[in-house]
């Protein structure tokens, strides 16, 4: 299984895994190598494994992320509710 994100990036084939040095917003608690990450401290703050399963999903700021980088992390999402 792979090791995604509170957002549903998949932190194994990420490329700021090796270019950033970056264990993802799990290892080292939102607090991400460019600053602190509002997805995982929603998900944090409500509790959840990740944002799929807020009831909110896919939200507003999701959906903006996706159309930026990663836009597979939506789907990665749908496929572990």
């Amino acid at each position: 299984m792979a090791n995604y994100s509170m957002c549903g990036i998949d932190c194994d084939i990420c490329k700021y895994r090796e270019e950033q040095n970056c264990g993802g917003c799990k290892a080292c608690e939102g607090k991400i190598f460019w600053g602190e990450c509002d997805l995982y401290k929603c998900s944090s703050v409500k509790q959840l494994e990740h944002c799929g399963k807020c009831g909110d999903f896919p939200c507003d700021k999701l959906k903006e992320w996706a159309k930026k980088d990663n836009p597979e992390r939506i789907d990665n999402l749908k496929n572990l509710i």
